[in-house]
């Protein structure tokens, strides 16, 4: 046989076979035979009250989703993926960053990952039409400002570059994460359930990368400021334990002891409470916060017109 027609052989067999392999993992794939659900035989997928508390989620997913997609991509949720903000207005401010490929290669990810978080959202329980959304340089210019307590100069940017942007990063995900952990005990559909579960994987090692990618650079100054990195993680959780109202339940990447794991650690790469468990927070804490006034009943922030759903619009009457 020529080396012709042994290649030819060889690739036809190849093929096939290639063929065979996918056709066996699809089947096993969508299948349930080796692969049950896991969901329980009785009960309800969906309770009616879980859909209001999941749906303020929303509020939050929409901020990451177009603050990930715009810093990475340079664009948002209305060319990405059109029919999830249902004719919301687009986001004020919102432009590329000034990002180094690796850290471009992260917010994409966390892009990407906020947009399969919208559609799992819409797909169990619905969304509403995206919120008016400020995330221009001046809106946290006017955050950074509030955590040091003066006018910082220049005003921050965070689309001035790769670690000015994951600081401001430090300031969202988190919220989300302490959020999904106080639902969680409110929650009685076993769909629903499975559907926060996942959020709040995802948010929390959305966290963790965000928290590990500033803990490894704590020692240094944030150019052109005279301040660490560690400095501006200690503000920021401080003016968030300050808006939220609730006592401590959050921390920067260096802390004091008697708050670290086990009361015998500095080192603060995951925030967590005295056991060693996530913090968590109410609806009405997360408006506090996300709105900037420390009132669930005043918007502003990243929320000049108020968040949507009913369990927000609930504390503008």
């Amino acid at each position: 046989m020529s080396f012709k027609l042994l290649f030819i052989h060889f690739l036809v067999t190849y093929m096939v076979l290639s063929e065979i392999f996918l056709m066996s993992f699809s089947f096993s794939y969508t299948t349930n035979t080796y692969c049950p659900s896991g969901y329980p035989e009785e009960g309800v997928a969906i309770e009616k009250e879980d859909i209001d508390k999941m749906q303020f989620a929303v509020n939050l997913e929409f901020l990451e989703a177009e603050y990930f997609l715009w810093a990475s991509y340079g664009f948002g949720l209305d060319v990405v993926a059109p029919n999830l903000p249902m004719s919301g207005p687009p986001p004020i401010g919102a432009r590329k960053a000034n990002l180094d490929q690796l850290t471009n290669n992260i917010i994409k990810e966390f892009a990407n990952q906020e947009v399969g978080h919208l559609r799992s959202l819409n797909s169990t329980v619905g969304v509403f039409p995206r919120p008016l959304l400020d995330l221009s340089a001046k809106n946290f210019a006017k955050i950074f400002d509030d955590a040091f307590g003066h006018k910082l100069v220049p005003p921050f940017d965070p689309y001035r570059d790769s670690l000015s942007y994951m600081l401001s990063c430090y300031v969202i995900p988190y919220v989300g994460l302490v959020g999904y952990v106080g639902t969680n005990p409110n929650i009685n559909g076993y769909e629903t359930k499975r559907l926060l579960a996942g959020l709040l994987g995802v948010e929390s090692g959305q966290d963790a990368v965000i928290r590990m990618y500033l803990y490894e650079r704590a020692t240094e100054l944030v150019p052109p400021y005279q301040y660490t990195v560690a400095d501006f993680t200690s503000r920021i959780s401080g003016l968030r334990n300050k808006l939220g109202n609730c006592g401590i339940k959050d921390e920067g990447v260096y802390i004091q002891p008697p708050l670290g794991a086990e009361n015998r650690t500095r080192s603060n790469v995951l925030s967590a409470n005295f056991g060693s468990l996530s913090y968590k927070r109410t609806p009405a804490e997360i408006l506090r916060i996300v709105y900037g006034s420390g009132d669930e009943h005043v918007p502003g922030g990243f929320y000049p017109k108020g968040a949507n759903g009913k369990i927000a619009k609930e504390f503008l009457k």
